[in-house]
């Protein structure tokens, strides 16, 4: 059954609930602003739609405490304007764009709802310059609180109805993420530890853990609006995406090496990983956590029993340290997810994730906003038509919300469709039938109608942007107030300004698309190779603190943008999990031999480190990594000539970096196949050249 008919005609209780719900939140909003005849109570409607798109409590509480600071300082951004030119409308709108691209720049740096709080700070600026054109410093403060009161009784009225009608909890929605990563994680690990060749069924997995990942990691934020408990789901949300994300790196060099390189492990090894996989399977399917890592406890102590064979070679005896690693972090997930449930007995230290932030995407994005904004004011000083606002308004809002977005084309187009279906709809219900109303239990009923339409489709991910736009337009194409125009003519404006506003904004993200693929890559590389190469530069735990965060980030990223891609070119994530890997590999040997007591081994460490970065760089683009070995080699002599080491340090230390050479060759080999631009070969010195 197609997406809008299943949506419609067998409709799930959470998407009545939060029909009802939001519908609700709406007219009380429209009710309490007819009551005190505010100049647009439409702005209450749209903020009170806004903040029910994620109708938890915190996300509530949290979008609303942003919504009401992007606001304020929209406001004051707009007085301080029109006080230096309320009688030059040039500068002041020159200004103005400056300020929304700056908003734009910013929101776009961000993952969670401050990105809505700058939205809505370039908006209220807007509004209050534009309406406030040619008008006198006390018009314009009235302006400045008419647009806050507005905004704010939404808000207020959508936090309401969440605390009271079918409350539900971030905490409880923040657990069922963390089951679904867990469960799809480990299926993933063991069609990785059985060699599998199912490509399909492995990236399946992988993408059905990503997924509630990143919604896990974007969500816990308003965690800390439900209570004293609210930090520590935090905290453990960045330890289960942290040892997730170590989880992933760990099992796609586990796979290479049995999968790729199986005649130089022994048969034991082998079988011994088939044991592991069956834990992971048998771990998914155990009702209970504490069962669940009790089995994996016993299969870590098995693995470091094994490792103590003397006769392993230096690949066997580094599968099964990767092994007994990969139970380690399979065990701290299950430690994060019992946090997550019950954060108040079950408590986990972690520090926040830094951010990968791309300053050139987001220059991008406010050029695009500010250049489009620029565009229809030209429009609105020209013409001097009144309903051109409307068209301002939705170019600055849309441009700027759809901008961060990881496919804001496809989105845009969705709300052109719903818009389209919104016309006619708004017609009849907003016009024809309710100039007939009389009273508000039957505008409630008439305006409510296709509002509760298009949010009971609003829940369903394939139908959303279509049913979001259908109810947004339907307010906008109506205006409901206390002194509503009825007239075709009045409709007819706000018609032609909708399809003008949005028109640009799908015009300007065809015209100005941001990032390609291509540029993203050569960008996520250097960004990564950077990061590697800084892990030699700081202190072990803030070089620590840093890489995680920045490459947890670009993981997720890199993920959803794999998603977008075809199939025999998805290789970004393969990408970014090897240097997750290889930066890993970094720390572990930084945390071994900073402190080695004598000179000569601290150099060839360092040395190490170097070339280790340097390969992946030239794997990243395509060619194979060179030196690796011989700096090894370099380090092992060192140590057994200078270092009190036991044997077996050595042994792990030339499989790790065998493994490692393993993996950066693979990566090369994967990225030479990619359609890109010949990069230069980069000359690399020998380790006998080396100065």
């Amino acid at each position: 059954m197609p997406p809008f008919l299943r949506t419609y005609f067998t409709p799930n209780a959470t998407a009545v609930k939060f029909a009802i719900k939001t519908t609700l939140a709406m007219m009380l909003a429209l009710y309490v602003a007819l009551a005190f005849d505010v100049e647009r109570p439409y702005w209450a409607l749209i903020s009170a739609a806004f903040l029910q798109i994620r109708p938890m409590s915190g996300m509530v509480v949290e979008k609303g405490l942003c919504q009401l600071g992007g606001t304020a300082l929209g406001a004051i951004v707009g007085i301080f304007i029109m006080a230096l030119f309320a009688q030059a409308r040039l500068p002041a709108l020159l200004t103005l764009t400056c300020w929304i691209m700056l908003c734009t720049y910013v929101g776009s740096l961000w993952r969670n709802n401050y990105t809505y709080g700058c939205l809505m700070a370039a908006v209220t600026a807007m509004l209050i310059v534009v309406i406030s054109s040619g008008s006198t410093p006390a018009e314009i403060f009235d302006i400045a609180v008419a647009r806050m009161t507005e905004l704010g009784l939404g808000a207020l009225c959508a936090m309401l109805v969440s605390a009271l009608l079918w409350p539900s909890h971030v905490g409880t929605h923040l657990a069922t993420q963390a089951d679904t990563v867990i469960n799809e994680a480990f299926t993933h690990a063991a069609l990785r530890l059985e060699a599998s060749d199912d490509i399909a069924a492995m990236q399946e997995a992988l993408r059905g853990s990503l997924t509630p990942l990143a919604v896990l990691e974007t969500d816990s934020q308003a965690a800390r609006f439900e209570g004293p408990v609210g930090p520590g789901r935090v905290r453990a949300t960045h330890v289960l995406t942290r040892r997730t994300l170590r989880f992933f790196a760990n099992l796609q060099a586990l796979h290479q090496l049995m999968h790729d390189h199986a005649d130089r492990l022994a048969p034991e090894s082998i079988e011994l990983a088939g044991q592991v996989a069956n834990g992971f399977r048998d771990a998914e399917h155990v009702k209970g956590v504490a069962d669940a890592r009790k089995a994996l406890q016993g299969l870590r102590h098995r693995v470091h029993e094994s490792e103590e064979e003397a006769s392993l070679a230096p690949l066997d005896r580094r599968l099964r340290l990767g092994l007994r690693e990969s139970i380690g972090h399979a065990m701290v997930m299950l430690d994060a997810r019992e946090a997550i449930a019950s954060p108040a007995s079950h408590k986990l230290r972690s520090s926040p994730l830094a951010w990968h932030r791309d300053h050139l995407a987001a220059s991008i994005n406010a050029i695009r906003s500010g250049l489009l904004f620029s565009l229809l004011a030209t429009f609105w000083i020209v013409t001097a038509w009144q309903s051109a606002m409307i068209a301002m308004m939705l170019g600055t809002l849309f441009s700027a919300f759809f901008a961060s977005r990881d496919n804001p084309i496809a989105i845009t187009m969705m709300f052109y469709k719903g818009m389209l279906a919104a016309i006619p709809s708004a017609f009849l219900f907003g016009h024809v039938l309710l100039s007939q109303a009389n009273g508000f239990p039957m505008l409630a009923m008439l305006f409510g109608t296709p509002l509760f339409l298009g949010l009971l489709g609003a829940t369903n991910p394939a139908t959303m942007g279509y049913c979001l736009a259908f109810t947004i337009f339907n307010i906008l194409l109506t205006m409901p107030g206390n002194g509503m125009d009825f007239s075709f003519d009045s409709f007819a404006n706000r018609v032609v300004a909708v399809v003008i506003g949005l028109s640009c904004v799908v015009m300007s993200f065809r015209l100005l698309p941001g990032l390609g693929t291509r540029l993203r890559r050569r960008r996520l590389i250097n960004a990564i190779s950077k990061d590697i190469h800084e892990l030699t530069r700081r202190s072990i735990r803030d070089a620590e603190t840093r890489f995680s965060g920045h490459m947890a980030d670009r993981l997720l990223q890199l993920a959803q943008h794999d998603d977008m891609l075809p199939e025999q070119q998805r290789h970004l994530f393969i990408l970014g999990l090897t240097g997750l890997d290889l930066g890993t590999a970094t720390l572990r040997l930084r945390d071994r031999l900073d402190d080695a007591p004598h000179p000569s081994i601290r150099e060839a460490h360092r040395h190490l480190l170097g070339t280790l970065a340097s390969g992946f760089e030239e794997s990243a683009n395509g060619r194979p990594p060179q030196w690796i070995r011989e700096a090894g080699q370099q380090l092992d002599e060192a140590i057994k000539a200078y270092g009190d080491v036991p044997a077996d340090r050595q042994v792990l230390l030339e499989g790790l970096i065998e493994r490692l050479e393993l993996a950066l060759e693979r990566l090369a080999r994967i990225m030479a196949n990619q359609p890109t631009r010949p990069h230069p070969p980069i000359k690399r010195l020998s380790p006998v050249d080396q100065p």
